[in-house]
């Protein structure tokens, strides 16, 4: 490889990737160049590569949002950081001048572009990014386990939202790789957490993190969270599942004056049961991406070992093997959270 190319995989529509190499562009000001470390697929990595995201993404695109890696090069006034520091990227870059941004409400700014999607991510060996995007990492934290820091992030934000108080009740629906994080989180901030989810491999990967889990299949979800509670229901319920059983479930097992949180995209408008949100005085809460205080948020957990990370990792793989990755992710029952590993 020439010295100054890189290694970089490309969404070529058909769910394929390309890893072929593109020229390294200097970091432009404000930018930070990182050499990435490693890089999650999450589910909205899935949607590209089903197709369902083609109109936004293109066929020329490099995606991959969680990543790690380390400071390469520094745009000119970019301060505060030092070659080769251990850092991850928040993938927002927000226009500052919207209602939203004017309102201190970045991360939901109306013309937010989110990079990895909007633009080129972390599927290359250096990625430049805006440097308000750049958080630090503590030096002795293995970048491998840093990948996580980005979905984990998403869970503080999502319990952050939900407001959960010490030796509340809570039901996360839904056992993949952002319901699982919301439960390690959650259970962090002193909920008593059950785990409802209908893949028995998920299932088996819970309860090795010490969770209590219900399989509405085989199981009354309702009956079960009543049991526990002595009929009181749960006082916060994640929906993460995207599914209309999980939204169905939702108002069911929440107590009166419980909070859901609305975690899921769906793929299309749930039904929700409004009737059960007036008799019960329940409240409905969106929640999208994540904050500055989520991401140092989660950078503490995963420092400190609250984050199970070597149960969450469950395979990683090369950049030059990211199309069998996918491929196998796609098929997977077993898989939680695959790593792609970028560079050395």
């Amino acid at each position: 490889m020439a010295e100054n190319t890189i290694a970089a995989a490309f969404y070529r529509g058909d769910r394929t990737f390309s890893v072929e190499t593109k020229v390294v562009e200097a970091p432009k000001p404000g930018e930070v160049a990182v050499r990435t470390a490693y890089c999650g697929i999450c589910g909205t990595d899935i949607h590209v590569y089903h197709g369902n995201m083609d109109a936004r993404v293109g066929f020329e695109r490099v995606i991959g949002h969680e990543m790690s890696g380390v400071v390469e090069a520094l745009g000119d006034g970019v301060e505060g950081l030092t070659l080769g520091q251990k850092v991850v990227v928040r993938p927002l870059d927000h226009c500052g001048d919207c209602p939203a941004c004017n309102a201190g409400h970045t991360h939901v700014c109306h013309n937010l572009k989110f990079l990895g999607l909007d633009t080129d991510g972390a599927f290359q060996e250096i990625w430049n990014v805006p440097h308000h995007t750049i958080h630090a990492l503590p030096e002795d934290m293995r970048l491998d386990h840093a990948a996580l820091i980005e979905p984990v992030a998403v869970a503080c934000h999502d319990v952050r939202m939900s407001e959960l108080k010490e030796g509340e009740d809570v039901v996360v629906i839904g056992g993949g790789p952002i319901g699982v994080l919301v439960a390690m989180v959650a259970r962090e901030a002193g909920g008593n957490v059950v785990i409802s989810e209908v893949n028995e491999n998920r299932l088996d990967i819970a309860t090795k993190l010490g969770f209590d889990t219900v399989n509405p299949i085989k199981q009354d979800l309702v009956a079960t969270i009543n049991e526990r509670t002595g009929d009181k229901g749960a006082d916060v319920v994640f929906e993460v599942s995207g599914s209309q059983p999980g939204v169905n479930a939702m108002t069911e097992v929440a107590a009166t004056r419980g909070r859901i949180v609305m975690v899921a995209i769906h793929a299309k408008k749930p039904e929700v049961d409004m009737f059960r949100f007036f008799w019960r005085e329940l409240k409905l809460l969106g929640a999208r991406v994540y904050e500055a205080a989520d991401y140092e948020k989660a950078i503490q957990l995963v420092a400190s070992g609250a984050i199970d990370s070597e149960t969450v990792i469950t395979d990683i793989s090369p950049l030059s093997d990211i199309q069998q990755a996918f491929e196998a992710l796609d098929s997977s029952p077993t898989a939680l959270k695959s790593l792609i590993q970028v560079g050395a």
